[in-house]
């Protein structure tokens, strides 16, 4: 015969779905929450974290990458000439204009970089290549903007700021947190697009050569290229993370929405499994008169409560990965990386468990001689 806990559990079909739908409903609340939270932080960065660099020059002040500040390239050149670096590519992100065929705008960000050069180029293909963009007016963008863009197929030709473009390519997963979609191109045509003048550039992106002390290769940049700044790839993702996040304030919004996410699942969850072991207050009775300890009835209800979480978690995620994969196709991302997967376990885990503590206070005052009266 099963233990007394499964007992319990499995005794009453319709309280356990109630229960463990419960369950469910704040394991999937909280993956969202805290899944839109993590995609916004990844979104907000993309373009450093996947940059290939190990530093970022830019204009002093400058807060994130959208905010670059033109300054001439040819400093370009003076990076170049410092002991330790092994490349250096001019990079342009800037915002300008797309015009839609129906004749409508979108704001875009076009990006430019050398196409021969390892640095910052578009990752995730999914049609055409990086080299395409060597044909005269070339772009690449993301599917997921098509629509909003016009865009239907490789060949179609738009204009951005008055000049021709021609999508060669496309990505996949590359969002924008701006809502201003990504346009890949060379640096000649970014600076066309951007209205930029030939001899200026936004940043200067820098690939430390092996076995040189990245510090020291930063502090010689600072030294010899005036009237800039260098941060290294991590420090400049946290800085456009932190202004999307707190100075905009929309980061605290989302901080905000997954704190609430976790208090409301666990009140969901705590009011189930507190009903849960209401609906057998008198099982627990007569085992007390019965003359069984209070650490039995503890064990009984904390394994019950276990048992749920367990069995409610593995629903949940199960919910949680269709939610996350058709999220995929939306303009926010919801990530559910393994780290977040694997601490949702443990927080089902401390729900349910936390939950059945609030019950044990109520078991623990029963009066055994209640299992006598009418």
């Amino acid at each position: 015969m099963p233990p007394l806990a499964q007992r319990n559990l499995f005794h009453d079909k319709v309280r356990l779905a109630v229960t463990l739908t419960g369950i469910v409903f704040a394991v999937v609340l909280i993956v969202v929450e805290l899944g839109l939270f993590v995609g916004f932080t990844v979104t907000t960065s993309g373009l450093i974290d996947h940059s290939g660099a190990d530093l970022w020059i830019t204009s002093k002040n400058v807060p994130y990458v959208e905010q670059g500040v033109a300054f001439s390239e040819r400093k370009l050149n003076q990076v170049r000439a410092v002991p330790g670096v092994a490349d250096a590519q001019k990079i342009i992100a800037h915002w300008t204009q797309w015009k839609l065929h129906d004749g409508g705008e979108e704001s875009v960000q076009i990006v430019g970089f050398n196409v021969d050069d390892p640095l910052e180029r578009p990752w995730n293909l999914v049609e055409g290549r990086v080299e395409d963009l060597k044909s005269p007016d070339a772009i690449i963008l993301d599917e997921l903007y098509k629509k909003k863009l016009g865009v239907t197929r490789v060949g179609e030709v738009f204009e951005i700021n008055g000049h021709r473009a021609r999508v060669v390519g496309f990505t996949r997963g590359i969002r924008s947190f701006t809502t201003s979609p990504y346009v890949f191109t060379t640096f000649k045509n970014a600076q066309t697009y951007t209205g930029l003048s030939e001899n200026q550039t936004y940043f200067v992106l820098v690939k430390v050569a092996p076995g040189a002390n990245l510090a020291q290769v930063r502090h010689e940049l600072l030294d010899r290229v005036k009237d800039v700044e260098v941060f290294t790839t991590a420090e400049f993702s946290r800085m456009t993370r932190f202004y999307w996040m707190f100075t905009t304030g929309a980061g605290v919004a989302v901080l905000i929405a997954a704190a609430l996410g976790l208090v409301v699942g666990f009140v969901v969850v705590a009011q189930t499994i507190y009903a849960t072991t209401m609906d057998h207050i008198r099982e627990f009775g007569t085992l007390k008169a019965m003359g069984a300890p209070n650490s039995y009835v503890y064990k009984v209800i904390m394994k019950q409560a276990a048992i749920s979480a367990v069995i409610g978690y593995v629903l949940g995620m199960i919910v949680s990965v269709f939610v996350v994969r058709a999220s995929q196709e939306g303009g926010a991302a919801i990530l559910m990386p393994m780290p977040m997967a694997v601490g949702m376990f443990f927080l089902t885990l401390a729900m349910c468990i936390g939950a059945a503590l609030v019950s044990i206070n109520k078991v623990t005052r029963i009066d055994p001689a209640m299992v006598f009266k009418g």
